[in-house]
């Protein structure tokens, strides 16, 4: 259909960590399907995959996603005590060096990602500039990214007031919406845990993160009068991942409620933790077969 004759499509790519490789199963089944994306939008880590899309460099990012260790982002971490646990320096360089940063106006599609004000809390949208600074605001994960700093002010996380940005999408001119809602099956996971005994830790990067520290988490303080009955105490970053994960979590439902997608597409990422960014593969296929579950409401949608 050509495009003048057919509604302009919006992608509202969502927050949720290292649950966002999920993204590009999505993109895959979609280009597979000839579905055309013409605004692309995103929120922290759906930022980066988004950006990555809209400048044509998915073929590019996914091998390097699917052959991602987690030995390997590690040494993308730069700690700092001051703002945040990572810098952020290793990581921005690190994609200036593989990715031609055009900037946003020369991007294949338009594209738009979503920051947070720290100093006021307001939403702030990013589409213009360079891409690398707008996606380093947009995935400055409060307490573990120090904030980014754009036009005279401290940006973090979008996920914090807009987790699937549909509402950018809209404003961008889309007549139709396909949001990806990486958040919806969180508390599943959450619930699951919650109801062993003796939940596993999440290990890895996690462990390899505060290992680097000057501190550790402990299981139970000496002062403690009641005993834990077995329950083994989270890490600090597990605290601070999975409160987030609660905070996005209900953002999510009430943004949606109120700016409802045409189609949401949800992978099943109940056993992928924030963290775990060397788990791409996983990630790549849950957001494929999700959209392949969604594929037959996307055709209806737009009359094929």
């Amino acid at each position: 259909m050509p495009a003048a004759s057919r509604p302009r499509i919006g992608l509202a790519l969502g927050s949720g960590a290292a649950r966002g490789w999920a993204h590009i199963g999505v993109l895959r089944v979609l280009e597979e399907a000839g579905v055309p994306i013409d605004i692309v939008c995103g929120t922290s880590i759906g930022a980066l995959v988004g950006a990555a899309y809209a400048g044509g460099e998915l073929d590019r990012l996914e091998p390097w996603v699917r052959g991602l260790g987690w030995q390997q982002v590690v040494g993308l971490i730069d700690l700092k005590m001051g703002g945040g646990l990572i810098e952020g320096g290793k990581l921005v360089e690190f994609f200036r060096a593989r990715f031609a940063d055009r900037g946003i106006a020369a991007l294949d599609r338009p594209f738009g990602c979503v920051a947070t004000e720290l100093g006021t809390g307001r939403e702030v949208w990013l589409r213009d500039g360079p891409v690398i600074d707008a996606v380093r605001a947009s995935i400055a994960v409060p307490g573990l990214f120090t904030p980014a700093v754009r036009d005279g002010r401290l940006l973090v996380d979008g996920g914090l007031v807009n987790p699937v940005p549909v509402s950018l999408c809209r404003a961008m001119g889309a007549d139709v919406v396909i949001a990806v809602d990486l958040n919806w099956y969180l508390m599943v996971r959450h619930q699951r845990i919650a109801g062993r005994a003796s939940p596993k830790p999440q290990g890895g990067l996690i462990d390899a993160l505060l290992a680097r520290l000057p501190w550790r988490a402990h299981a139970a303080s000496a002062g403690d009068a009641e005993p834990r009955r077995g329950l083994e105490m989270p890490s600090v970053l597990d605290v601070l991942t999975t409160s987030l994960n609660i905070v996005q979590w209900r953002i999510t439902q009430s943004r949606l409620a109120g700016e409802p997608a045409d189609v949401i597409v949800r992978p099943m990422l109940t056993d992928i933790a924030a963290m775990d960014f060397h788990r791409g593969s996983p990630a790549i296929a849950a957001g494929r077969k999700a959209a392949e579950q969604a594929l037959p409401a996307i055709r209806d949608l737009l009359g094929g």
